[in-house]
Parts: structure tokens; sequence; C-alpha cells
């Protein structure tokens, strides 16, 4: 029988019944449960690791009662904070560590708007506009508290002009992906993972032959905690034939270990770079693939159902550019009967008619 190792897995024994941790230095100690290799056992151990489980905050009990330092200590050591979803708490507590770095000396109830607003200016935009998106239910913990008794954040905007996003990917770079990368290699696993899912990077590094059920992924994704069942399409299953990866997930790394969302990442743009296609991400493949659904037909509710997007409002994007399309081919199909339609004598005679007539 085949022995799983894995990253930061401690194993105990207890009256002969096994007891496995996730113990990462640092960080406090996660009970998984089961066996590895069962389904609960890798969703949890997964869980725990991408979200890097937030480091013990070692110097709490030193923080000074009623400033920043304090209040990021309790808020982190709260249950607000403990159930957000695992990469959410992962970004939120780097940005509030920092906080408190720059600015944990500073007392909570004497925090103003032109005070939020200088610390903001200090940022760049995005840093600026993530700043403020964690302050916002920082704030609001602290008035919880009784701490503070209005919000400082309230009606402020980080003013960040929004770029394109994403850069979606069009039939050619897929066409020059798949021509580079031959089915069989991780590279195309990943490509065709990433497309037939329509899912974020951190999903897909997840997914492994224990999410395959009745012919379908189910997976739980990892940001919104949304569980979904998605058709396993032609590409997929082809690809998914041709790499075995003996591993528990579908992708790993060279070392046979799971991929890390950030490091899958830079890997997926080094498979781009090779094929030629700088610029393009695995994000993109997502943006792409909802696009492709509305392009045939799929209402805004069936979108969500596949890709996890939780609105509408952010699935209108892609079923308001495919009814463009469709609008604008449906008008120059008319247009162009209208143009290529022959005057008859009968016609130029009724207008000659109708000019005389008035």
């Amino acid at each position: 029988m085949t022995k799983i190792r894995l990253r930061f897995v401690q194993a105990f024994t207890a009256l002969g019944k096994p007891y496995y941790y996730f113990r990462k230095p640092g960080c406090p100690r996660v009970k998984l449960p089961g066996l590895p290799g069962s389904e609960a056992f890798m969703a949890a151990y997964q869980a725990a690791l991408a979200a890097g489980a937030p480091p013990l905050d070692i110097g709490a009990k030193r923080s000074v009662p009623g400033t920043i330092a304090a209040l990021v200590a309790a808020y982190i050591s709260s249950d607000v904070f403990r159930d957000l979803a695992p990469e959410t708490k992962r970004t939120r507590w780097a940005i509030l560590q920092k906080l408190r770095d720059e600015h944990g000396s500073k007392r909570v109830a004497l925090l103003r708007r032109e005070h939020v607003e200088a610390i903001l200016r200090t940022k760049r935009p995005f840093p600026r506009q993530n700043l403020l998106k964690v302050l916002r239910p920082l704030i609001r913990f602290a008035i919880s508290l009784g701490w503070a008794n209005d919000d400082p954040t309230r009606d402020l905007r980080a003013n960040v002009k929004r770029g394109p996003g994403f850069r979606p990917w069009g039939e050619d770079q897929i066409k020059a992906f798949r021509a580079y990368h031959p089915i069989g290699t991780r590279a195309r696993l990943a490509f065709e993972l990433l497309l037939g899912t329509a899912q974020r990077r951190g999903d897909v590094i997840r997914m492994g032959p224990q999410h395959i059920r009745d012919g379908a992924l189910t997976i739980r994704q990892q940001k919104t905690g949304t569980e979904l069942t998605i058709p396993i399409l032609p590409q997929v299953q082809e690809a998914l034939d041709a790499t075995p990866s003996g591993h528990l997930t579908f992708l790993a790394t060279e070392h046979g270990r799971p991929f890390t969302a950030a490091g899958f990442g830079s890997r997926f743009r080094q498979w781009c770079d090779k094929a030629d296609l700088r610029g393009f991400s695995a994000h993109g493949l997502r943006h792409t693939a909802c696009t492709r659904l509305a392009d045939v037909g799929a209402t805004g509710h069936e979108i969500m159902s596949w890709s996890g997007h939780r609105t509408l409002k952010e699935v209108a994007r892609y079923t308001q550019s495919a009814d463009q399309r469709a609008l604008a081919r449906s008008a120059e199909a008319k247009l162009a009967t209208k143009l290529s339609k022959p005057v008859s004598l009968f016609d130029k005679s009724r207008k000659k008619a109708n000019k005389n007539k008035y």
C-alpha cells in the first residue's frame, strides 16, 4: 500500500486510533478529520494549507489596550475573523499586520475621517482599495467592542480607476496554447481544467479523483464556500485520461506536492510564455469560459451554476456582451438583405407617383 506523505501533517496514535494534525511552524495546530486520502481529510488539509493558518499573535499581550495594535489582535482572535474564507483570511491578515506595524500605537477612539484619508493617501491605488476593504470590518468590530462610537470609513471611496481586468483568451490564443502543449503534459491538463470548469486557480489545484462523481466534478469553492457540480467536458476528460498524476490532486509539482495558488499562477504564466502568449493568465481563462457559455445562449443563472458567481450582476457583463454581438449580427443580416434587395420597376413607379402627388 502506498504511503501518503503530506507536508506539515503529523500523525499520532492513542489507544490504537490514529490522529492527524496540520502543524506549520508559528501557526496553531489544526486537527484533520478522517484518514489521509479521504475527501474530508483532503478538504481540511487543502483549506489549512491554502489559508496558511495565520500565525498566532505572539505580541497580543504586549499591545496597549485601546490601540490599533490591540484592536488587530482582538479581531484576529475573534469568531468574525475565524469564519472568513481561507483565502480572504490570509490576505486580510497580511494587510492587518502591516497596518499594526505602521499605526499600532494610535488610539482607536481618536481615529477620525481625516486620519483614515491620510493613511490611504500613502498607498498606491489597489493597495489603497484593499486597505479600505479591511478597515471597514475592523472599525465595525471596534464599535461592537465599544472602543469607537463612529465609523470614519463611512462613505469613503478608494477612487481606483477600473482597468480592463484579466485579459480574456481568444480562439487564436487557445489554439496556440494547445498546439505548443500537447495532450499528456501538466500544462495542457491545467489549461483544460481552467477552461473547461471556469474555476479559479485556487479551486483547480485542489481538484482530484475524489471529486469525480457520476461523470461530473463536485467541488466546494474555496473563496465562497459554494458547492458546485460541473459536467466534465470531452476535452477535460481527454486530458485527465492522458495525464495520470498518481496523487490526490490532478495537478502536482515536480516533487509530487500540491500547488499553492501563487505557485500555480507563476508556473502557468511560464507555460504561457513558452507558447509565446505573454500577458495571458489562468484567471483570464475563467473569463473566457464564462464568455463562451454566454455566446452559446446560456442565461445568467446557467453561467452562475457553472462558474459559482454569487450574483447576476457579476455575470451580466458576459451575457450583455453576448447579447450585443447577437443583436449586431442580426442587424447586419437585416442590413445586408436590404442592400442586396433589387428595386423593381413597380417600386420605382410607385415612388414617382407619390412624389408627383405632393
